[in-house]
């Protein structure tokens, strides 16, 4: 048995490419070696700082305001998206511990928990809202780009505009984490300084509707206020399951409290501020979709192309760090393909979840309640995952075994199957508080469900 402590050994590296080669499973799901990581704290920080500016979140930010009226005041919005936040940040640091040390990506994590087989169902999990949200970024994207041929060259195509920024994301991503690194170090910062000028415009000219609507509206501090949390914080919550995705690409030699800051202080300063311009736009013209009121709001075409210029390319680089990476690994685990052509169908997939529907200023409602449903499922995955790599395993990990399906890891793990499942119910009962009640619940019953039963008894041989 080759049990790992530290980093992965070339033998035993060498010994999972053997294992793949004759499983059919390509290259780009083995162990990342030390020397194969591109990013440095800096790349890492604006990788986080790039995907926080998200129009979704912005969107999300919107629907605050519904129909004029403001569900949660400034404060309460303010306390919500912290406590969202530092939760993100502290199960990021946690769950990303296992593909850092390891260098495993997270499709393949989870046939420690899951079995070979298992791990489909619960990628698939991770993957799909993924795929919906890179659709949804790319048309957000697809409508500033339309903002600015409508102004420069009197041309409104927007579906051609959403064609092209498929096609270039897809581009980019053959490259993977080389692409990332680079792509994120440039517009995270230049992003962030576009969007700075939308707050101070929205301050210094709308400031009375914006007090009125949002700042000085009663708003609760009941379940909706916690509501809303769950909201932010699962917004989040397929990102930092997969957490080992993103770790496995950091250079070593980071403690764990370090890389816990490399999570809150880039999500913080990008997520807080998106999130309360989403609700000022929402405030002052009444429309949840971003790429379509900061243009009302910046009332200079000169300005509105600079402004939409970037929402394209903030809209590309949250896609890559987020909405493509992670399922395009369950593509590659799911049909046996190489990367990239998992990248394409990964693209291809994203155009057939119809994004033009989400981003419609009815459906902004329908977005967050979709984000608590998935996060029904995914809160009891990540308590699975950490249940077993602290408690269970005590971080001491068998990297060929989870290599090898033929092993102790095979079919299913009718424990994780079974305490997932009581955990998504868990948070059903209660879907404003979704992710926290299935992450609880999901975690106990799998706890004793290994250690009492003999559900997954034959995932216990290295425990």
């Amino acid at each position: 048995m080759t049990i790992y402590h530290e980093l992965p050994e070339k033998g035993v590296v060498s010994m999972c490419v053997a294992i793949n080669k004759a499983a059919g499973i390509d290259e780009s799901l083995l162990p990342k070696k030390p020397e194969e990581r591109k990013l440095n704290p800096w790349n890492y920080m604006s990788m986080w700082l790039g995907d926080g500016v998200n129009l979704g979140n912005m969107t999300l930010g919107g629907s605050l305001v519904v129909a004029g009226t403001a569900m949660m005041n400034i404060y309460q919005t303010l306390a919500a998206a912290f406590i969202a936040i530092a939760i993100i940040s502290v199960i990021f640091s946690l769950n990303d511990s296992f593909g850092y040390k390891t260098g495993i990506p997270y499709v393949m994590q989870l046939r420690m928990s899951f079995g070979a087989k298992g791990s489909i169902i619960s990628s698939l999990l991770r993957g799909i809202p993924a795929i919906v949200w890179y659709g949804f970024q790319s048309w957000i994207g697809a409508t500033a780009l339309n903002e600015i041929l409508k102004i420069v060259a009197g041309i409104d195509q927007q579906f051609m505009c959403f064609i092209v920024m498929q096609a270039v994301q897809i581009v980019l991503s053959f490259f993977g984490f080389k692409a990332i690194k680079w792509v994120e170090s440039i517009i995270s910062v230049v992003i962030m300084l576009a969007l700075l000028y939308v707050f101070y415009i929205l301050l210094s000219q709308h400031s009375a509707e914006i007090v009125s609507t949002w700042v000085d509206a009663e708003g609760t501090w009941g379940i909706e206020f916690f509501g809303f949390i769950m909201a932010f914080m699962g917004n989040y919550a397929a990102i930092f399951l997969s957490a080992a995705d993103y770790s496995r690409e950091l250079e070593p030699g980071i403690s764990h409290g370090k890389r816990g800051l490399l999570y809150f202080c880039p999500i913080a300063l990008a997520y807080g501020t998106v999130l309360c311009i989403g609700a000022m736009l929402a405030s002052v013209t009444g429309i949840s979709n971003p790429a379509k009121a900061i243009p009302m709001v910046v009332n200079n075409p000169s300005i509105s192309v600079f402004i939409s210029a970037f929402i394209v390319m903030g809209a590309v680089a949250v896609n890559m760090v987020a909405n493509i990476v992670p399922p395009t690994y369950v593509t590659v685990l799911l049909t046996k393909v190489r990367y990239r052509m998992a990248v394409i169908i990964t693209g291809v997939l994203a155009v057939c979840s119809c994004p033009w529907i989400l981003v419609q200023d009815s459906s902004a409602m329908g977005l967050t309640y979709f984000i608590l449903i998935y996060s029904a499922f995914l809160g009891p995955i990540v308590a699975i995952l950490l249940i077993e790599y602290y408690i269970l395993r005590k971080q001491e990990i068998d990297i060929a075994t989870i290599y090898s399906s033929k092993e102790s890891m095979p079919g299913y793990n009718k424990a994780a199957i079974l305490a997932m499942c009581l955990g998504a119910v868990a948070a059903f009962l209660e879907v404003k508080l979704a992710w926290c009640l299935g992450f609880f619940i999901g975690g106990i019953a799998y706890y004793f469900l290994m250690k009492y039963t003999s559900l997954g008894a034959g995932f216990r041989t290295d425990i």
